[in-house]
């Protein structure tokens, strides 16, 4: 199968045990992730070829995160080195009416340093035909945000598809930049744009006609998100396919969970799923993405299949602790045919 590259941040994540608040925890879990990196992961376990570029600091816990990527059978010998720490962030997960929090602390982390030049695109990009970056990326740093865009200017002449995941990061933007011409210049070299109504509304200033994303809540309608992508395609005429999450948000614990996907012609909409007791939501939308990719790859004629895919293996990764999807092509097709029963295989 084709050969992808994510360009992104991974980070340490250090969170309270099960529910427990910041407040009352003696002890940490650690779980090593990122918006690209997980997406690497779902492609890896789902039989991609895939190498995820980053820079890690040249210490143990830089060394740490590597490894976590190596043993989930994901490339890293396109990884630089340098800088002086690894970002953090701290999650308490929360549930029923209590919502999860993020607290960063990845100021200074080695990949917010990075400056173009520091990667060999070309020679990252040798026999690669997909490059996936998020707008997580470009939210760290000018440096990462010049960095993302020569990556999508070298991979954009070597024909490579591009594609990138949105993903609006208010806690992120605070280097002084507008988000919006960053966003719109590197969004402008991408063939598939995924993302969810607020992405494009906090980037681009597109809203959904006629819906308040406000106050939508528990109820998300997936033709109200038609007018989002048409918007999306006008603006960004090289997109191919553009696609929507919707997730319906009942309270922390129950949400619904479903996607659109539209290419310029026809919208394609998927089941919604109940997911009605959430390990961990985090990284849903990379598992998503992860799934979207490689039901893109796999069914390149079948708009409809790669989406149901997208959807049922992110409806799974909520089921799983930590950042990326550790879900099988087998378990997710599973899904996909409608046996949500849980039962033990044995």
């Amino acid at each position: 199968m084709s050969k992808v590259v994510t360009f992104g941040e991974i980070m340490l994540r250090l969170s309270p045990p099960g529910f427990l608040r910041f407040s009352q925890t003696n002890t940490f879990d650690v779980v090593y992730g990122g918006g690209e990196s997980n997406v690497a992961v779902s492609l890896a376990n789902y039989g991609v070829p895939v190498d995820f570029v980053t820079r890690l600091p040249q210490n143990d816990i830089g060394q740490c995160a590597m490894m976590e990527m190596r043993k989930r059978g994901v490339g890293v010998d396109k990884i630089i080195y340098g800088g002086d720490r690894l970002g953090i962030y701290f999650l308490e997960t929360g549930a029923v009416s209590r919502g999860s929090k993020v607290v960063y602390d990845r100021a200074h982390s080695a990949i917010s340093e990075i400056t173009p030049g520091m990667i060999d695109w070309k020679k990252a990009f040798e026999g690669v035909s997909w490059f996936h970056w998020t707008g997580i990326t470009p939210a760290i740093s000018q440096g990462a945000a010049d960095a993302c865009l020569e990556a999508v200017k070298v991979a954009s002449e070597m024909g490579i598809t591009i594609s990138t995941d949105l993903n609006y990061r208010a806690k992120l933007w605070k280097y002084g930049v507008e988000p919006e011409a960053i966003m719109t210049e590197l969004t402008s070299y991408c063939d598939i744009i995924l993302g969810n109504e607020e992405d494009a509304e906090k980037h681009f200033g597109i809203k959904p006609e006629g819906l308040d994303i406000t106050t939508q809540g528990q109820h998300v309608k997936a033709e109200a998100f038609l007018s989002v992508c048409q918007q999306m395609m006008e603006k960004f005429p090289k997109a191919k396919k553009v696609i929507t999450t919707l997730r319906g948000s009942i309270s922390a614990s129950h949400n619904t969970w479903a996607g659109v996907l539209y290419d310029g012609k026809q919208m394609y909409k998927s089941n919604e799923y109940q997911i009605t007791d959430i390990v961990d939501r985090v990284g849903g939308g990379d598992s998503f993405m992860g799934g979207l990719i490689y039901g893109l790859l796999k069914y390149p004629e079948d708009d409809q299949n790669a989406l149901d895919f997208a959807v049922a293996a992110s409806c799974l990764k909520h089921t799983i602790k930590g950042d990326a999807n550790l879900a099988t092509v087998a378990e997710v097709e599973k899904l996909m045919g409608g046996d949500s029963s849980g039962r033990v295989a044995r």
